[in-house]
């Protein structure tokens, strides 16, 4: 006795040899192309039996919780920059259907499997048909229009414009939001995909034929979309920049957005006669390029103002005599402006609430003019604000965690990196419930056991550079922390990098394999250096950060470094330290792994402007793949012996 024996194999594209670090929707479309229906003997095609049915419904059943399980959250809020993007719009509305289609799917799934509800063969057979050939919703159709979007209409191209005309809309780097954009499609067209394989599936054993054209149409179809649209995909991202940096508030304010370094460098009037031992007069203002306060000779107008402790640099003689606004008591301030008689003007006089001082330089006997003279003051008292912790910042290596997010944070008078963590999961997903924020060493200077150019840094003006780079690890390599390290007289920024398996998503021997990444050129590097001798950026006569009503954005490359300097005399009299310091957290929303970070100057011409820091999402392009072989043919066994 023969039996015929028809095997039915689905989207049977099996890729042999191919490594397995595909993203997390590529994984999901590979594992629909995988999927095979039930081998189906002659017997069971009989439309009276139920158990034919019911196992093709537990296996898209299984599927779909495989998508719920796996992508949780995609496309919800994520993409809110592209709102403004007609093509993007056209593509939702595309998408609706499949999405609203696939609901239904899954809910008629559900009755059945977990509601146990009567298998209602005629009712999927109108879905199926609905699927496949409604003039309205049909997917083969929606899926087409969506196809076109990216390849004719080069959707990706234009969203990567439109995020980068919106990067202050995300959390998201441009190269980012690519890859949500890229995943949030694939994942409807897979809802499409997997309801068009169900209906042919459903509609060969209600029909009892073999539909071999109309499946291998889907599947060069499929193979066509599927291959197009990563090339498109992957284009974009090439150029597409992975920095993600904070834009400026709506208001700027202090302690919540940025911090200023206080107290650090100062415009400062003093007579001659009390930059040096013997209270003479015989030299002039620009004898005292380093020097300090020695004395207040005769209770002059160095008894009205606060002394400055510290060191007195680069004087300059500008008038004789002159009205002095002091600030007030309580102020960081020492004035609001000075005005000379010969009509030079420091600072500004709308900021003037109190009494004016005159100040008047005199003459020694009939030789010697004793001058006041506009110094600096660097001094070092405890209300200073000119430290920076030099401890390392990194995440929980030994629990699987990487660095998430970066900010400055001013605690004690010390500036401090502090990172945003987060359990690192398989291709490249992270553990939203373990995303948190690291506390910070708050320690301060006179702590035991706490030493200067070990924990911490003090700036002091011939130690006040810090150096502006961009940092990044190898292709398989995450960020896992963040340091400020000393590099002769500059703050040099440093990232700790880790290796992980991205099938996995562990690290790899992270206690052994983890290493410290820097650029140590420095302003003298040779030329022979691939990058060249560090440039200066220029921080000076520039005015208070916050005065500027425009927006600050990014003015400095890697490789560059500037220097704290006081605020233009003209404008502000030189009494505030610029840069400012940017506060604001810089992390990604979704959580997303890094693969370095940054340090970096934003601002405006003419303002101080702010150090800030800056992160680079994980470049997930190289993931974005899957091969497609022909596809396998409807496979008829025939007489096959018992």
């Amino acid at each position: 006795m023969k039996v015929t024996i028809i095997i039915f194999i689905v989207n049977l594209w099996i890729v042999n040899g191919v490594k397995n670090d595909f993203s997390t929707i590529d994984k999901l479309r590979n594992d629909l192309l995988e999927l095979k229906d039930v081998s189906i003997e002659k017997k069971f095609q009989e439309r009276s039996d139920n158990d034919v049915y019911d196992k093709i419904l537990k296996l898209y059943d299984s599927y779909g919780n495989k998508i719920d399980n796996e992508m949780p959250n995609i496309g919800r809020g994520h993409l809110s920059s592209l709102s403004s993007l007609w093509l993007w719009s056209r593509a939702q509305n595309d998408m609706r259907i499949l999405n609203g289609l696939y609901d239904s799917f899954r809910q008629k799934l559900h009755d059945n499997i977990q509601k146990k509800q009567t298998f209602n063969l005629q009712q999927w057979i109108i879905f199926s048909d609905v699927i496949l050939s409604d003039p309205n919703v049909a997917v083969p159709n929606a899926l087409k229009r969506i196809s076109d979007l990216i390849i004719k209409d080069t959707l990706f191209i234009h969203a990567f414009k439109e995020v980068s005309a919106q990067i202050c809309n995300e959390n998201q780097s441009p190269q980012q939001v690519l890859y949500n954009l890229y995943t949030t499609i694939a994942l409807a067209e897979i809802k499409g995909c997997a309801m068009m394989q169900f209906s042919y599936t459903l509609l060969r054993l209600y029909k009892n034929g073999t539909f071999e054209e109309e499946i291998n149409k889907t599947f060069r179809d499929y193979g066509t979309r599927t291959s197009e649209t990563l090339v498109a995909v992957r284009t974009a991202m090439a150029f597409a920049p992975s920095d993600l940096w904070k834009c400026d508030p709506q208001i700027q304010e202090e302690g919540k957005t940025y911090e200023e370094m206080k107290n650090l460098f100062q415009g400062y009037i003093v007579n001659e006669v009390d930059l040096n031992r013997e209270q003479s007069c015989f030299k002039s203002c620009g004898s005292y390029e380093y020097s300090q306060v020695h004395g207040c000779f005769d209770n002059k107008y160095c008894k009205q103002q606060r002394k400055c402790n510290g060191k007195v640099l680069h004087c300059q003689y500008v008038d004789a005599d002159m009205w002095i606004c002091p600030s007030e008591k309580n102020s960081h301030r020492r004035y609001e402006y000075i005005e000379y008689e010969n009509g030079k003007q420091f600072g500004q006089k709308n900021t003037c609430t109190r009494p004016t001082i005159k100040v008047d330089s005199w003459w020694r006997w009939i030789f010697w003019h004793c001058s006041y003279c506009m110094c600096y003051c660097d001094e070092d008292h405890p209300e200073s604000d000119r430290y920076f912790n030099l401890r390392d910042v990194t995440s929980d290596i030994a629990n699987n965690k990487v660095v998430t997010g970066v900010k400055l944070v001013k605690k004690n008078h010390m500036v401090h990196l502090q990172i945003q963590e987060g359990k690192l999961l398989a291709r490249g997903e992270i553990d939203q419930s373990s995303v948190t924020w690291k506390p910070v060493d708050n320690f301060t200077i006179t702590d035991n056991n706490v030493l200067k150019n070990r924990d911490f840094h003090s700036l002091s003006w011939d130690r006040r550079a810090i150096d502006l780079d961009d940092l990044v690890g190898k292709d398989d390599q995450l960020l896992t922390g963040v340091r400020f390290k000393l590099i002769g007289a500059h703050l040099n920024f440093e990232i700790r990098v880790t290796p992980f398996n991205f099938t996995s998503g562990l690290l790899n021997k992270p206690m052994e394999m983890s290493v410290w990444i820097s650029n140590d050129n420095t302003d003298m590097t040779t030329h022979t250096n691939q990058l060249g001798p560090r440039t200066e950026f220029n921080t000076k006569e520039l005015d208070v950060s916050t005065k500027t009503k425009a927006p600050n954005f990014p003015d400095t490359k890697t490789n560059q470094f500037l220097h704290f300097n006081p605020t233009d005399l003209k404008k502000d009299a030189a009494q505030t330290t610029i840069p400012f310091i940017d506060i604001q957290p810089v992390y990604t929303d979704p959580p997303f792994p890094l693969s370095g970070a940054g340090i970096y100057h934003k601002g405006r011409d003419g303002f101080g402007g702010y150090i800030a820091p800056k992160i680079m999402t994980y470049n997930f392009a190289k993931h974005l793949h899957a091969d497609l072989p022909p596809p396998v043919p409807i496979i008829g066994l025939n007489d096959i012996p018992q």
